[in-house]
């Protein structure tokens, strides 16, 4: 048998300035790298001290995305899953936080024998051990590490310091791409290589110098420009990649290939591709930007009332997640962006008869609670397909005890724990955690069976009977009211495998063409190559309708 060849490692680092695009990069060279032949794991290392993402606000931070395994992580695993079109484990998502506090907790119990714990040698020990697992956990040719940050600051330097000592040991089977960003100012209509010059001085500050160059800017990069930053920071002029504005994220790997970022890769590896096919993405990429027709979902939430920047972050996988489907089904996909506090006056409801779509996303707390419930009356009760997630569910079941059952307090306890009718309530294990104020990683998290109905919307969209989707919430359906609330027709179509757990409710076709909420994030488990089947079905209620 072959010796299997040791693992390669690439480093994406960040210069400039944040917000260029290295987490869809790193993406997009996992899925060129996969497209030919090999077996491609994608990490992020997060400078923060978080032990994870779960515990940050998303209109500061962004969404947490939710890993097979539970891990609440940064959105660019989101990216990278969707990219690679697989779940990836938990070893591939590390913070300097998660680091620090393994190191601490293992001094606390003397595994050192009493040595002096540094961040030279334990902490970076630590890091490239993580790196170690995540090649032999995925059996991975080639391992992508994205380093969040910009040059220049304290908070990464221990992980390109890590990142450094790998390559000493190991220069042959490491190299580093730096994504820099060169400004056109208007006032002087060139483009600007300078600040990336200086910002490969800082990253030799550090005993690294990059490999290839990933030129962000708003136009390609023209020769000049690459024969000099070629010139200027010690990098071949083939291996500085034009990386221009794109209409889509989906782009990026067909634009990359232009300038050959694969082979170029490859060569520094001296590995030579087993095969090259793009072609499912470009498949999908041309379907994305050529749809036949157009529909119209309104998104009703509470994190984007300052601004479109801080929604995209807050809800980033439900908005692929409906891209990917309606192109998939050869539509475009308009976006509306709601605030919930908006239609606490129900004279406003009637804005929502242009939709054809209402979709309610996750989220906690009272605030726009009232619009929500709303919301949901009116789909309800006007036939408009409608989606509830997470959040969105636990409001579908109260709307419906409120004003079908009668029950007119019936609520959460989340939201007021001494409601006479808690349709909504605390999970017992949930109840102790948060009473002991054990919040961070401590909710229903990661990957659960449902067991679904036969016949329902839910079973015939996943063409399944049982399916695992991923969790994040304290709250679930009340068992008390499921009897009174399936006689008066709302279907729990999917439930836990012990049937205690009320995962997937919804209305028969009969009543309504789509009504349906899910307790999971079915978004989780969206990608270009793989639309998930209730975004799917949910887009094709609206096309039927509109």
């Amino acid at each position: 048998m072959a010796k299997k060849q040791t693992p390669k490692y690439i480093f994406v680092v960040g210069g400039v300035m944040s917000g260029v695009g290295k987490g869809v990069t790193t993406a997009s060279i996992g899925t060129i790298l996969q497209s030919k032949g090999f077996n491609v794991s994608l990490v992020k290392a997060d400078p923060y001290l978080n032990v994870d993402a779960g515990t940050m606000n998303p209109t500061e931070h962004g969404e947490v995305f939710v890993m097979e395994s539970g891990l609440e992580t940064d959105q660019d695993m989101g990216n990278y899953e969707r990219f690679l079109n697989k779940s990836l484990p938990r070893e591939n998502y590390m913070t300097n936080g998660m680091i620090f506090k393994y190191v601490i907790d293992k001094e606390r119990a003397l595994a050192y024998k009493g040595a002096c714990v540094e961040p030279t040698y334990h902490i970076t020990e630590e890091i490239l051990r993580r790196l170690k697992e995540v090649s032999k956990k995925g059996d991975s040719d080639i391992i992508v590490v994205e380093i969040g940050g910009t040059i220049g600051e304290y908070q990464n330097a221990i992980f390109l310091e890590a990142a450094r000592q790998l390559r000493l040991k190991n220069r042959n089977d490491v190299m580093f791409a730096m994504v820099s960003y060169l400004p056109i100012p208007s006032t002087i209509g060139e483009m600007k290589t300078k600040p990336t010059q200086n910002a490969v001085r800082q990253l030799n500050g550090y005993g690294i110098n990059p490999d290839i160059i990933i030129a962000r800017s708003v136009d390609p990069v023209d020769k000049k420009r690459k024969e000099k930053l070629a010139t200027m920071c010690g990098v071949l002029p083939e291996n500085i990649i034009s990386a221009p504005d794109v209409s889509s994220i989906y782009d990026i790997p067909i634009n990359f290939e232009k300038d050959g970022i694969g082979n170029r890769m490859l060569s520094h590896f001296n590995l030579k591709p087993k095969k090259k096919d793009l072609n499912q993405w470009k498949g999908f990429v041309n379907k994305f930007k050529n749809p036949k027709g157009e529909i119209s979902i309104a998104v009703i939430g509470k994190y984007f009332e300052t601004g479109n920047y801080v929604l995209s972050d807050s809800y980033i996988s439900v908005i692929e997640a409906l891209k990917i489907s309606a192109a998939h089904a050869g539509v475009k996909a308009n976006l509306v962006w709601l605030s919930a506090k908006h239609f606490e006056d129900t004279k406003n409801l009637k804005e929502l008869k242009e939709f054809g779509g209402i979709l309610v996303p996750g989220g906690f707390g009272e605030t726009g609670i009232q619009g929500k419930i709303n919301v949901i009356e009116y789909a309800r009760k006007n036939k408009i397909p409608y989606f509830g997630l997470c959040y969105g569910m636990q409001l579908l079941v109260i709307e419906y005890a409120r004003n079908v059952l009668g029950l007119k307090d019936a609520n959460t306890e989340e939201i007021n724990p001494k409601a006479k009718d808690l349709v909504i309530h605390i999970m017992p294990d949930q109840k102790e955690k948060l009473a002991r104020g054990d919040y961070g990683g401590s909710m229903r998290l990661g990957s659960y069976e449902a067991v679904l109905k036969e016949g329902s919307i839910a079973q015939k969209s996943y063409k399944a009977k049982t399916v695992l989707e991923r969790h994040r919430h304290r709250y679930e359906v009340n068992e008390e009211y499921i009897e009174v609330l399936e006689k008066k027709g709302l279907v729990f179509s999917g439930k836990s495998p012990d049937g205690h757990l009320m995962e997937i409710a919804e209305l028969p076709v009969e009543k309504h063409p789509f009504f349906l909420g899910v307790q999971f994030h079915p978004e989780f488990l969206a990608r270009p190559l793989a639309p998930h089947p209730l975004f799917s079905a949910f887009i094709q209620a609206i096309k039927n309708r509109e």
